[in-house]
């Protein structure tokens, strides 16, 4: 279905990622809005592991819409506050994603709309 690139030319991942991820013709594509740890009934765990949980479920919930699940995830783009958030992230994301894995990106940012928001995700799917 889709086929992850990995060229041997430059350096492999820092960690469970592909360089690039080419979608065959024919896909769909949905592109997901940036998603925060936060319930349904308006709760933000304190633990960023959680956050970071909350985002790909909330992520999961908008792809089922589209009749996807995250094995349709060809593209995470995400973004944490600290750097001692990266680990519990990049824990829920390695849970989530097997290999090949889609591409990612991950940046430190200086904050969110609120300041209890340690993580945000946003991804594209194909399918």
């Amino acid at each position: 279905m889709f086929r992850f690139l990995q060229p041997k030319s430059i350096r492999p991942p820092f960690a469970r990622y592909s360089h690039g991820v080419e979608v065959p013709a024919g896909k769909r594509l949905v592109l997901c809005s940036g998603q925060l740890g936060i319930g349904a009934d308006d709760s933000v765990p304190e633990d960023a592991g959680a956050q970071a949980e909350l985002c790909f479920r909330n992520i999961s919930a908008i792809l089922s819409e589209a009749s996807l699940t995250l094995n349709d995830v060809v593209r995470i783009n995400a973004y944490v506050t600290d750097r001692a958030h990266m680990r519990p992230y990049m824990d829920i994301r390695d849970r989530l994603f097997f290999d090949p894995a889609p591409a990612s990106t991950l940046m430190i940012v200086s904050g969110f709309t609120r300041p209890e928001f340690k993580v945000e995700v946003e991804v594209m799917a194909a399918g």
